[in-house]
């Protein structure tokens, strides 16, 4: 890249892909710096199947400025990325393509179908990562990984052994979350639960042989949302305490429909208070009544089972089940359950009164009840009873909840370690298993023996088999985030003792959503103790979602969904990325705000035409990277906001406090140094200044760099020769000097008054051109040498005829502050006095009569309740904004006197 002028204006997609394509191909994104102090971050690997949404783009933008910054500050930056496999969603959009063709996996072998995945993989499955290079993402992409790679798998399969041999990882009868449309099981994170339009039905349960209750009822009253489930009922349960149920407790049920008789048992699940106070236990389908029928003596292998992988009803083990119910789907099953209880006279109605006292009998109480969804495959889930792999997450909690209690790992903000202790310290065992094609398979083989044999290969299993056993290996695969939690440390080539794994393990920073917190960054924990005796990382950061600008949570179906591409298009990827820095303030949800994105569009513009300008006044590229003589104030001044805008920008990104970071960067370009450095150097380049303004530019452009790389590089590229010494690996500023604090009174004192009689003229609608005469009398020492030594700045950039030691003329004048001088400044003649007091006057009354009826209003709690947020807020800022009006029109009266 050679030294050519800038063009007239700033246009991103000119440089943003020349620039990638430069850093990547030149291996930029990973120095080699053997001798550098490591700093590693791993990337959350998004699904092979996705696409850049807004979340990445706040995800990724932050971890891309601390990589930049790190590196820049001379550290071996190693930013590791790749995909994850995403069992579920890949199976599910290969699957999706077959049914366009009016095909389907089943037609496929196991092995047949895995081919099929892996040509979409290498046909479709790179979007995401083309689309984190628009971003500017700096990732070592020759390290690039994939949680099916060959040397992933070696890893993902050592762990399940070793975990197993450690007696970590079990198998077991349990109750899990079933998907029917995806017919696997789901962890608890992916279920969601939505409100869904239901009813409570009450059925009499007889009691056997002529048993009747103290009160004399024969039977039980029980009520249900999910009446199809009484066909695999196995007992019912009453609080021990309950005089009602007293004498019955012990004693039979017979089952209307299916015959089958089971008792009464006491558990403290059924609340008194509830209902009838007792509850149908259906231990095989309700994750509560699992645990109640395992507390009356029911073993897990003997719970009755009524569904197949559909959720279609099957025949229970003791076939008590009525032919007529056997292939039903489970809401067709509901509606027979309804229909033959009520025909055989179990049904109880629910009773409701109309406003003339008119009863009518309704077969459900109507509830809306909170329903479990699977959140890939879109159907309510199953509690299922099914042999399934379990990991102790308990056992493996115990090192990452001592690592946060103790500090080892600091979690950001501090305010989620609450959550994070609530999860971990209740955590259920973790099933693992899927029943999917796609993913890591099972290492588990079962034998002719009977016994289940756990190994890297089917050869060390047959070994441990023994000769004359036959093998035949688990369908099962693990679930996808069992392979993710290893990213920290198998994308570094662990087991192997590689030098990379020694130099880049633990990594330095985990940067992810809160909503991965549980599925992913806790797990990392566990599995990083466990497997290599060290914590992952020693800090994580939890960022927030990115909402609609209204604060709604954004989705497809709400069509408030963002595109970041449409917006790198539009604006650039510098802005949005400055936006989501700017925006991102310790773990708060980021509102999006497409007015802000154009706003930095803007910045990065003003920044463009500084250096044009410092470019056509002979200044450019820095020799030195410590700062330049300076002898003049504003060289002296602007040297010092450089050294606390270096202090500022490391305290903040120390803090992770990204937002903080690139305001102290904005703040600097665009008032110290385009709005008051450049006007002050006017029409004085002499060789101090252009070395020092040369300088400035240079810290600029690296301090903004890790925000804007791609605008930063350019000019970089621009404003010298320096073809082998690109902006992606320059050094951090590093200034060499102090503040100096008389020169920074003394410009400050020269802004003040420059700016206060700026917003002074404004007020008074007098036109910023005109120039003024001006007068201090008595003014300290400090302020008559400042006066001074700036004569042409202050006639120049103040719009003064100078300002004269000596009393004003007699007369309205107004009074502008600098400092400690009172500076007086006559109007006679000027302005229309009289006109502009009443103008000033009747302006104010207008604004607090305003200011007041909406201060009115914010104070109705019933305005402030019931209206909706969107109009609260906007009267909460109009109210600030006609407040604000009035405090300037009051200033601007008070001036005239």
């Amino acid at each position: 890249m050679t030294d050519t002028a800038l063009d007239k204006t700033f246009d991103p997609a000119a440089i943003e892909a020349k620039w990638y394509a430069h850093w990547e191909q030149g291996g930029l994104f990973r120095p080699a710096r053997p001798d550098a102090t490591p700093y590693t971050i791993v990337n959350p690997p998004p699904n092979v199947t996705g696409s850049l949404h807004i979340g990445h783009a706040l995800d990724n933008t932050l971890q891309d400025v601390m990589i930049r910054y790190e590196r820049l500050r001379g550290k071996d930056a190693l930013w590791v990325v790749g995909t994850d496999h995403a069992g579920i969603a890949t199976q599910m959009v290969v699957e999706r393509q077959l049914e366009a063709k009016q095909d389907k996996r089943t037609n496929y072998s196991r092995e047949d179908f895995i081919a099929k995945v892996w040509e979409w993989k290498a046909e479709s499955g790179g979007t995401i990562t083309r689309q984190l290079r628009r971003l500017g993402c700096s990732m070592d992409w020759s390290r690039e990984q994939f949680t099916m790679d060959p040397h992933f798998t070696r890893a993902v399969v050592k762990v399940f052994v070793d975990l197993y041999n450690r007696g970590l990882i079990y198998r077991d009868k349990r109750l899990v979350n079933w998907d029917p449309k995806l017919k696997t099981a789901i962890s608890d994170l992916e279920v969601e639960t939505r409100e869904v339009k239901g009813g409570f039905w009450h059925f009499k349960y007889p009691l056997a042989d002529g048993v009747t209750r103290d009160d004399g009822l024969d039977y039980i009253e029980v009520a249900t949302t999910r009446p199809e489930t009484m066909l695999a009922d196995m007992c019912v349960a009453v609080h021990p305490d309950d005089a009602r149920y007293q004498s019955v407790i012990g004693k039979d049920i017979v089952q209307p429909l299916t015959g089958r008789r089971f008792k009464v048992v006491a558990d403290e699940h059924a609340d008194p208070e509830l209902g009838s106070g007792a509850v149908k236990i259906t231990p095989g389908h309700d994750f509560n009544d699992f645990e109640v029928g395992k507390r009356a003596g029911i073993k897990p292998a003997d719970m009755l089972n009524m569904f197949d992988a559909e959720a279609k009803v099957v025949q229970t083990a003791d076939g008590l089940v009525p032919a007529e119910f056997v292939g039903l789907d489970r809401f067709d099953a509901r509606a027979l359950v309804v229909q033959r209880m009520k025909e055989a006279g179990f049904l109880i109605p629910h009773v409701t009164k109309d406003k003339d006292g008119a009863e009518t009998e309704h077969d459900a109480e109507p509830r809306t009840i909170q329903t479990p969804f699977g959140d890939r495959g879109g159907v309510v889930i199953e509690p299922w009873l099914t042999d399934q792999w379990y990991v102790n997450a308990a056992e493996l909690a115990k090192a990452p909840l001592e690592a946060v209690r103790s500090g080892a790992i600091e979690i950001v903000p501090k305010t989620w370690e609450k959550t994070f202790f609530n999860w971990m310290e209740n955590i259920q065992p973790w099933c693992v298993s899927r029943q999917l094609w796609w993913g890591h398979r099972i290492p588990a083989w079962y034998g002719s023996d009977g016994a289940i044999h756990v190994a890297e290969t089917e050869e060390e299993a047959q070994a441990k088999a023994g000769p004359g056993v036959t093998l035949e290996r688990d369908n099962d695969v693990l679930d996808t985030w069992f392979s993710s939690a290893l990213w920290p440390f198998a994308t570094l080539g662990w087991p192997d003792e590689s030098a990379l794994a020694a130099r880049h393990y633990p990594n330095d920073l985990l940067v992810s959503g809160f909503d991965i917190l549980f599925f992913w960054d806790a797990r990392m924990m566990m599995m990083g103790q466990a497997m290599t005796g060290k914590n992952p990382w020693p800090r994580l950061y939890l960022h927030g979602l990115v909402r609609a600008a209204d604060g709604q949570k954004m989705s497809k179906s709400k069509g408030n969904v963002v595109d970041p591409l449409g917006l790198i298009d539009q604006y650039g990827a510098d802005a949005l990325r400055f936006f989501m820095a700017a925006m991102e303030s310790q773990g708060r949800d980021v509102k999006m705000d497409e007015k802000r994105v154009e706003g930095y569009r803007n910045f990065a513009t003003k920044l463009w035409n500084a250096a044009r300008f410092c470019q056509s006044n002979g200044i450019g590229a820095s020799a030195s990277i410590t700062a330049p003589a300076a002898t003049s104030a504003v060289n002296k001044w602007i040297i010092g906001e450089v050294v606390e805008t270096v202090a500022a920008l490391d305290q903040a990104l120390a803090d992770l406090r990204f937002d903080a970071a690139a305001n102290a960067i904005y703040h600097f370009v665009w008032d110290q140094f385009c709005d008051w450095y450049i006007e002050l150097i006017k029409g004085n380049f002499d060789a101090e200044t252009k070395a020092v303004a040369g300088w400035v530019l240079d810290q600029i452009l690296v301090m903004l760099h890790p925000f804007m790389p791609f605008v930063t590089e350019e000019l970089w590229s621009k404003l010298g020769d320096r073809a082998d010494y690109p902006l992606i690996t320059a050094q951090w500023p590093q200034p060499g000097a102090a503040v100096d604090a008389a020169a920074k009174a003394e410009v400050d004192w020269l802004i003040a008054l420059i700016g206060n009689l700026r917003t002074a003229k404004n007020e008074l609608g007098i036109a910023p051109g005109a120039k003024l005469d001006a007068f201090l009398p008595d003014p300290s020492d400090a302020t008559r040498g400042i006066i001074a030594r700036n004569p042409a700045a202050i006639e120049r950039l103040a719009r003064l005829n100078g300002i004269r030691f000596e009393a004003a003329p007699a007369g309205a004048a107004m009074q502008v502050g600098a400092g400690d001088a009172n500076i007086i400044v006559p109007l006679e003649g000027v302005i229309d006095i009289a006109a502009e007091k009443t103008r000033l006057e009747k302006a104010l009354t207008v604004a607090q009569k305003e200011a007041k009826s909406l201060e009115g209003r914010l104070s109705n709690p019933a305005f402030v309740e019931k209206a909706k947020p969107e109009a609260v807020e906007k009267a909460r800022a109009d109210h600030a904004m006609h407040t604000a009006e009035a405090e300037r029109l009051a200033a601007a009266l008070a001036r005239l006197g």
